[in-house]
């Protein structure tokens, strides 16, 4: 097998095992928008941040271990750093987003610096605990 095919089936693989995750937590943001739930119930905002960080990274860690049968072996210690790396990189980001939306299309997804600043702790919080527990299989 080609190294382009590897590469395809890795994506493919990663989308299978582990895209539900983010895209589940993403679903339930845009039905929380349509709703106004974040403005009608503003301490929403923390749950949906920490289960960010965890769906994510565990997006990143299925796709480091899928890596594995391109790049060869990664340390679990490694494939951790990585994974939380990635995360934090994904939340900022995120904020950035945000912080597009609220300037271009006068929508008021940021509440100033510290809800800023709250939202990218509690996603990284998100990543450090499923960074944790996560077991590599």
């Amino acid at each position: 097998m080609n190294k382009k095919q590897q590469l395809v089936n890795w994506i493919l693989l990663t989308f299978r095992e582990a895209a539900w995750a983010p895209l589940s937590v993403f679903g339930f943001y845009l039905i929380g928008l349509a709703l106004d739930l974040f403005d009608l119930f503003p301490p929403l905002d923390i749950p949906f941040h920490i289960l960010g960080g965890v769906a994510i990274t565990y997006f990143y860690r299925s796709a480091i271990k899928n890596s594995q049968s391109i790049v060869g072996d990664i340390p679990t210690l490694i494939q951790t750093i990585l994974g939380f790396t990635c995360t934090g990189t994904t939340i900022i980001f995120w904020e950035f987003y945000e912080n597009l939306l609220d300037f271009f299309f006068g929508t008021h997804m940021v509440r100033g610096l510290e809800d800023t600043i709250m939202d990218m702790f509690l996603g990284l919080m998100g990543a450090l605990v499923l960074s944790l527990f996560y077991k590599s299989r």
